[in-house]
């Protein structure tokens, strides 16, 4: 086991939001979540945000990961991040993409993309900071370029690579998607 491991993860842009039809798209973009993972003797994860926030996304994401090899330690998580927090940019996604793929360089362990990707949507449900798992979202995070995903199923529908320029305007107001009326959205369909 190496003990400590480190990764980074992009944001991404929405173009079809999923709420209203588990149907979503996104695309990647080029600002950089980064985590550093530290494994422990003890049993307890703690997480630090240097932006400031609730650690619980990078917490559970830490603990879904070590479950899933079966490991009984704790660990120390740290993240810090480009993505401006509840921006509409994906820092969840990227955040829980980078703690999944920190944790498994501190534990000397590989997974698939989308194996990743699973786990951090799984974390993202447990922690309450997305009401579709936001799949499409991590998967332009992870894959980049424009991906199309059902959510429900976590099935990345298509994915074609681009590269492109995008101009970002970022609201100084914070809006959680956690927040969202679900039913209003879904008037749409």
């Amino acid at each position: 086991m190496k003990q400590a491991g480190y990764a980074y993860a992009y944001g991404a842009g929405t173009i079809i939001n999923a709420i209203s039809t588990w149907k979503g798209a996104a695309f990647g973009i080029d600002l950089k979540t980064e985590a550093e993972v530290i494994l422990t003797d003890g049993k307890k994860i703690t997480g630090y945000m240097e932006e400031g926030g609730d650690t619980t996304l990078i917490e559970r994401s830490v603990e879904l990961t070590l479950s899933r090899f079966g490991s009984k330690t704790g660990a120390k998580v740290a993240t810090k991040s480009q993505i401006p927090i509840a921006s509409g940019l994906k820092s969840s996604s990227a955040a829980a993409n980078a703690t999944v793929l920190a944790t498994l360089d501190a534990l000397g362990e590989k997974l698939e993309p989308l194996e990743v990707i699973k786990i951090g949507v799984q974390a993202a449900l447990d922690a309450k900071v997305t009401i579709t798992g936001a799949f499409d979202d991590a998967c332009a995070s992870m894959l980049g370029g424009f991906v199309i995903t059902d959510n429900k199923k976590k099935e990345l529908i298509k994915r074609e690579e681009r590269d492109s320029q995008v101009l970002i305007l970022a609201p100084e107001k914070k809006v959680l998607s956690s927040g969202t009326n679900v039913l209003r959205s879904r008037l749409i369909v």
